[in-house]
Protein backbone atom coordinates (compact mmCIF):
# COMPACT_ATOMS: atom_id res chain seq x y z
CA UNK A 1 0.00 0.00 0.00
CA UNK A 2 2.41 2.22 1.05
CA UNK A 3 4.65 1.52 -2.99
CA UNK A 4 1.49 2.13 -4.26
CA UNK A 5 1.06 5.68 -2.24
CA UNK A 6 4.53 6.85 -3.65
CA UNK A 7 3.73 6.20 -7.14
CA UNK A 8 0.11 7.63 -6.80
CA UNK A 9 2.26 10.93 -5.42
CA UNK A 10 5.10 10.21 -8.41
CA UNK A 11 2.82 10.21 -10.95
CA UNK A 12 0.56 13.07 -9.31
CA UNK A 13 3.82 15.40 -9.22
CA UNK A 14 4.84 14.47 -12.90
CA UNK A 15 1.29 15.35 -13.99
CA UNK A 16 1.23 18.61 -11.63
CA UNK A 17 4.82 19.15 -13.28
CA UNK A 18 3.73 18.18 -17.09
CA UNK A 19 0.42 20.56 -16.52
CA UNK A 20 2.78 23.67 -15.07
CA UNK A 21 5.26 23.16 -18.15
CA UNK A 22 2.22 23.17 -20.88
CA UNK A 23 1.02 25.97 -18.76
CA UNK A 24 4.06 28.10 -18.85
CA UNK A 25 4.76 27.10 -22.49
CA UNK A 26 0.74 28.24 -23.55
CA UNK A 27 1.53 31.69 -21.60
CA UNK A 28 4.96 32.15 -23.42
CA UNK A 29 3.13 31.25 -26.77
CA UNK A 30 0.00 33.61 -25.80
CA UNK A 31 2.36 36.29 -25.17
CA UNK A 32 4.21 35.96 -28.06
CA UNK A 33 0.73 36.15 -30.07
CA UNK A 34 0.20 39.69 -27.86
CA UNK A 35 3.44 41.09 -28.82
CA UNK A 36 2.66 40.08 -32.57
CA UNK A 37 -0.23 41.55 -32.64
CA UNK A 38 0.46 44.83 -30.45
CA UNK A 39 3.38 45.06 -32.89
CA UNK A 40 1.06 45.15 -35.94
CA UNK A 41 -1.01 47.85 -34.17
CA UNK A 42 0.15 51.79 -35.67
CA UNK A 43 2.18 53.81 -32.86
CA UNK A 44 2.75 57.32 -33.13
CA UNK A 45 3.60 57.94 -36.54
CA UNK A 46 0.31 56.51 -38.47
CA UNK A 47 -2.43 58.08 -36.41
CA UNK A 48 -0.01 61.53 -36.80
CA UNK A 49 -0.81 61.43 -40.55
CA UNK A 50 -4.68 61.25 -39.60
CA UNK A 51 -4.59 63.48 -37.16
CA UNK A 52 -2.64 65.97 -39.37
CA UNK A 53 -5.39 65.45 -42.19
CA UNK A 54 -7.99 66.19 -40.36
CA UNK A 55 -6.56 69.35 -38.57
CA UNK A 56 -5.85 70.49 -42.08
CA UNK A 57 -9.48 70.29 -43.03
CA UNK A 58 -10.62 71.62 -39.94
CA UNK A 59 -9.55 74.83 -40.83
CA UNK A 60 -11.00 74.73 -43.84
CA UNK A 61 -14.41 73.25 -43.09
CA UNK A 62 -14.62 76.35 -40.05
CA UNK A 63 -13.55 78.99 -42.63
CA UNK A 64 -16.46 78.15 -45.24
CA UNK A 65 -19.02 77.72 -42.39
CA UNK A 66 -18.96 73.63 -42.03
CA UNK A 67 -18.92 73.91 -38.23
CA UNK A 68 -20.50 70.14 -37.97
CA UNK A 69 -17.25 69.00 -40.29
CA UNK A 70 -14.93 71.27 -38.24
CA UNK A 71 -16.16 69.31 -35.33
CA UNK A 72 -16.54 65.71 -36.93
CA UNK A 73 -12.73 66.31 -37.60
CA UNK A 74 -11.65 67.56 -34.05
CA UNK A 75 -13.32 64.54 -32.70
CA UNK A 76 -11.87 62.05 -35.18
CA UNK A 77 -8.87 63.53 -34.95
CA UNK A 78 -8.70 62.79 -31.45
CA UNK A 79 -10.14 59.15 -31.73
CA UNK A 80 -7.27 58.41 -33.90
CA UNK A 81 -4.79 58.27 -31.67
CA UNK A 82 -6.11 55.89 -29.29
CA UNK A 83 -3.97 52.49 -30.69
CA UNK A 84 -1.34 54.79 -28.71
CA UNK A 85 -2.77 53.77 -25.59
CA UNK A 86 -1.40 50.47 -26.46
CA UNK A 87 1.41 50.84 -28.17
CA UNK A 88 2.44 54.18 -26.56
CA UNK A 89 1.30 53.95 -23.28
CA UNK A 90 4.26 56.11 -21.84
CA UNK A 91 3.77 58.95 -24.97
CA UNK A 92 -0.31 59.02 -24.93
CA UNK A 93 -1.14 60.45 -21.85
CA UNK A 94 0.98 63.72 -23.75
CA UNK A 95 -1.56 63.27 -26.50
CA UNK A 96 -4.37 63.55 -24.29
CA UNK A 97 -3.54 66.39 -21.85
CA UNK A 98 -2.50 68.10 -25.60
CA UNK A 99 -6.07 67.42 -26.70
CA UNK A 100 -7.51 68.20 -23.28
CA UNK A 101 -5.71 71.63 -22.42
CA UNK A 102 -3.76 72.48 -25.58
CA UNK A 103 -6.22 72.36 -28.20
CA UNK A 104 -9.50 73.19 -26.07
CA UNK A 105 -9.54 76.59 -26.99
CA UNK A 106 -10.05 75.63 -30.94
CA UNK A 107 -12.92 72.91 -29.74
CA UNK A 108 -14.50 75.65 -27.42
CA UNK A 109 -13.89 78.65 -30.81
CA UNK A 110 -15.74 75.57 -33.15
CA UNK A 111 -18.94 74.92 -30.52
CA UNK A 112 -19.10 79.02 -30.39
CA UNK A 113 -18.69 79.07 -34.35
CA UNK A 114 -16.19 81.56 -34.23
CA UNK A 115 -14.31 81.96 -37.22
CA UNK A 116 -12.28 84.43 -35.93
CA UNK A 117 -11.04 83.16 -32.09
CA UNK A 118 -10.96 79.70 -34.20
CA UNK A 119 -8.49 81.13 -36.23
CA UNK A 120 -6.51 82.53 -33.33
CA UNK A 121 -6.72 79.41 -31.67
CA UNK A 122 -6.00 77.47 -34.54
CA UNK A 123 -2.51 79.18 -35.02
CA UNK A 124 -1.38 79.06 -31.32
CA UNK A 125 -1.80 74.99 -31.69
CA UNK A 126 0.15 74.62 -34.77
CA UNK A 127 3.33 76.58 -32.62
CA UNK A 128 2.40 74.15 -29.93
CA UNK A 129 2.39 71.44 -32.45
CA UNK A 130 6.32 71.84 -33.42
CA UNK A 131 7.33 73.02 -30.53
CA UNK A 132 6.44 69.39 -28.96
CA UNK A 133 8.31 68.00 -32.07
CA UNK A 134 11.02 69.69 -31.40
CA UNK A 135 10.86 68.81 -27.76
CA UNK A 136 10.40 65.24 -28.76
CA UNK A 137 13.32 64.96 -31.08
CA UNK A 138 11.42 65.53 -33.91
CA UNK A 139 12.07 68.94 -35.06
CA UNK A 140 12.36 67.85 -38.75
CA UNK A 141 8.28 67.63 -38.65
CA UNK A 142 7.15 70.88 -38.97
CA UNK A 143 3.16 71.56 -39.33
CA UNK A 144 2.33 74.74 -41.62
CA UNK A 145 -0.27 75.89 -42.81
CA UNK A 146 -1.80 74.58 -46.06
CA UNK A 147 -3.12 76.56 -49.02
CA UNK A 148 -5.69 73.44 -49.74
CA UNK A 149 -7.32 70.92 -48.04
CA UNK A 150 -5.54 67.59 -47.36
CA UNK A 151 -9.19 66.19 -48.71
CA UNK A 152 -10.35 68.21 -51.80
CA UNK A 153 -13.53 65.72 -52.40
CA UNK A 154 -15.36 67.41 -49.36
CA UNK A 155 -17.76 70.12 -49.42
CA UNK A 156 -16.28 72.63 -46.99
CA UNK A 157 -18.67 75.19 -47.56
CA UNK A 158 -21.78 73.35 -46.64
CA UNK A 159 -23.35 75.21 -44.05
CA UNK A 160 -23.82 73.03 -40.64
CA UNK A 161 -23.66 74.04 -36.83
CA UNK A 162 -21.16 71.92 -34.28
CA UNK A 163 -24.20 70.74 -32.65
CA UNK A 164 -24.82 68.57 -35.90
CA UNK A 165 -22.23 66.01 -35.05
CA UNK A 166 -23.78 62.45 -33.38
CA UNK A 167 -22.89 61.86 -30.21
Amino acid sequence: MAKKSRIICVIAGLLVLGFSAMAHAASEDLQKQIDTIKAAIPKFAVPMREVGDRFRDMYYAAEGGNWGLAAYMSKYMNAAMNPAKLTKPAEYPDWVNFYSKTFDPVNKAIMAQDFKAFDKEYKAVIKECNSCHQGMGYGFIKVVPLTAPADPGIDYKMKSKATDVPK
